[in-house]
């Protein structure tokens, strides 16, 4: 049986990794050392480990978290872009838009290369309303 399932993104600098998520992310620390952070905002988790830990195979030591996306979904994209773009001054690296397949959203840079994508789920076009399946239709 499953209990949980979150990422753990590598990263060069733990503190500013931390004071990223915990910042205007909202997320809460819940074990914190000066190697790993493990992060939660509701029931939600991520967290982060120095990239040259040592519990880390050898071969994989030294590479941060750089292209990850992480996904943010809200209830409002255009509150929360004031909030972290406008207002907190974070990089925006794609305005605030509505896609075909579903979302508006906007992305900011994070710590190491990983990308936020901040979303809103909206209707999506009639080219990608049959691709839902089940309960996952917005």
């Amino acid at each position: 049986m499953l209990h949980s399932c979150y990422p753990v993104l590598a990263t060069a600098d733990v503190p500013a990794a931390r004071a990223f998520w915990t910042g205007l992310m909202g997320f809460e620390i819940v074990f914190d050392t000066d190697w790993y952070v493990s992060l939660r905002r509701g029931r939600f988790e991520l967290a982060v480990l120095d990239r040259d830990h040592p519990t880390i195979p050898t071969a994989y030591r030294g590479r941060s978290a750089a292209g990850t996306l992480v996904n943010l979904e809200v209830d409002d994209v255009d509150a929360e872009w004031d909030r972290l773009v406008v207002r907190g001054g974070l990089e925006a690296l794609l305005p605030v838009r509505d896609e075909d397949f579903g979302q508006r959203h906007f992305v900011v840079a994070g710590p190491d290369g990983v990308l936020v994508d901040v979303i809103t789920e909206i209707a999506p076009s009639a080219e990608f309303a049959d691709v839902f399946t089940g309960s996952s239709a917005p």
